[in-house]
């Protein structure tokens, strides 16, 4: 049944939700601070652990797993439910700049070449371009971004549409979240599960706060939202993607089967962290 429900969020709701939302975002420089979270974020965790595991001679399957699994943030499933309970509705058009032109490219892309650098799959880069092309909520994001540089929008018809689509984003992603968690207690990879989250909980999202608040001196809604999406769990596209890959589904499983309701009680704590310094 998860597997239906994470299908209607990638390809009907989330699209909706970056048709209602992208063409009233005003474009400037400052969403280079939300987009910044994935792209940085992976290229942080392809240093980490790539060098981490030439150091230590970890299997190529391992590293690409850990790259591809800490690289990659929970910004839709949790995210969106997340943010839109603390920040609201405001909260949720910086949540989508961060997933869909960030997250979901990123996987769609350097995930996918990561993934297949470090296991025994090839792919070229024509498939490579058809899949990031033919992603709904690709198509959905490059429409919308049309109507935004040409400072038009859907009717008003359309938009309550999209609208009511794209609010089922948060009880079917809860929902299908739930389905999702698993947690193996016997594995030989629990030191690597911990090291996994310990990146992803605790130092992307310190990364990031440092980047941002202290050495940019950035403020405002836009960059605590920002940080509390670099604080996000696995992404379970991302896991899904690695498994496929061939690179460690087990690990994989528990990932998000611990890694999400751990990162609660991080989230709680960065949210402190923002509205407390």
């Amino acid at each position: 049944m998860h597997l239906s429900l994470n299908q209607f969020v990638i390809y009907v709701s989330l699209p909706a939700l970056g048709l209602y939302y992208i063409p009233k975002i005003q474009v400037s420089t400052n969403l280079l601070y939300p987009i910044g979270i994935a792209w940085l974020g992976f290229g942080l965790s392809f240093l980490f652990f790539y060098s981490l595991g030439k150091y230590y001679g970890w299997s190529k399957k391992l590293t690409g797993f850990l790259i591809v699994t800490a690289g990659l943030g929970n910004t839709s499933f949790v995210g969106f439910p997340v943010i839109e309970a603390l920040y609201g509705s405001k909260g949720v058009e910086t949540a989508i700049i961060v997933d869909q032109p960030g997250s979901f490219v990123v996987m769609a892309t350097l995930g996918i070449i990561v993934a297949t650098l470090f296991s025994r799959e090839s792919l070229s880069a024509k498939t490579i371009v058809l899949k990031i092309a033919l992603f709904p909520p690709f198509i959905a994001f490059s429409m919308a971004l049309l109507l935004n540089f040409s400072n038009h929008d859907f009717p008003d018809l359309l938009q309550i549409v999209f609208q009511r689509i794209g609010s089922t984003v948060t009880p079917i992603a809860l929902v299908a979240v739930g389905l999702q968690l698993k947690i193996e207690r016997q594995s030989k990879h629990w030191k690597f599960l911990w090291l996994g989250l310990g990146f992803k909980l605790l130092l992307t999202p310190l990364f990031f706060y440092i980047l941002y608040e202290k050495l940019l001196n950035a403020s405002g809604l836009m960059i605590d939202v920002s940080i509390m999406e670099a604080a996000m769990p696995p992404m379970i596209t991302g896991v899904i993607l690695a498994s496929s890959y061939g690179l460690k589904p087990k690990l994989g499983s528990m990932m998000i089967g611990i890694g999400i309701p751990i990162s609660f009680l991080t989230m709680a704590f960065w949210y402190w962290i923002l509205n407390t310094f």
